[in-house]
């Protein structure tokens, strides 16, 4: 018997739970998730963008919540996703820019390089964390 190399354990589950359970873990990791759009918002217009902006961010954080990584890796990277929807939700306010797609606003604002300027954000550490997320939810947009 030829072994060419070892097996590795797959690192996300290979069972897919039910979307009830998957958001109600995410719930459990973080419970204004539901409630991001009217903190994001600064005036009116910016909660029902927030709301599109959520459902297109809403499959990434159900993929976070599901993958296996620890609840503090899970609460750091949608941490930064609620920061990142806050920075493009204040992008398209000050250059009222709501008729553009949240989808759209969403993949121009991230890359392989990270994400945008956030002036929230301390700190090197911080800032690799921020990054390290949208690339993260970059690559998992992708085709």
């Amino acid at each position: 018997m030829l072994l060419i190399g070892k097996r590795k354990k797959p690192r996300f589950p290979q069972q897919r739970r039910r979307p009830s359970m998957i958001m109600n873990e995410l719930i459990d990791i973080c419970p204004d998730f539901p409630e991001w759009p009217e903190r994001w918002m600064g005036i009116g217009p910016d909660l029902d963008y927030g709301k599109q902006l959520l459902e297109e961010l809403r499959p990434f954080a159900e993929f976070l919540a599901e993958s296996g990584l620890s609840k503090k890796t899970v609460k750091t990277h949608l941490s930064n996703l609620w920061l990142l929807g806050g920075e493009i939700i204040r992008n398209v306010g000050m250059n009222s820019e709501y008729s553009t797609p949240a989808s759209e606003k969403l993949r121009n604002a991230i890359g392989t390089d990270g994400g945008p300027y956030c002036r929230h954000l301390d700190g090197e550490a911080e800032i690799n964390s921020f990054d390290s997320t949208c690339r993260k939810l970059h690559k998992y947009l992708q085709p």
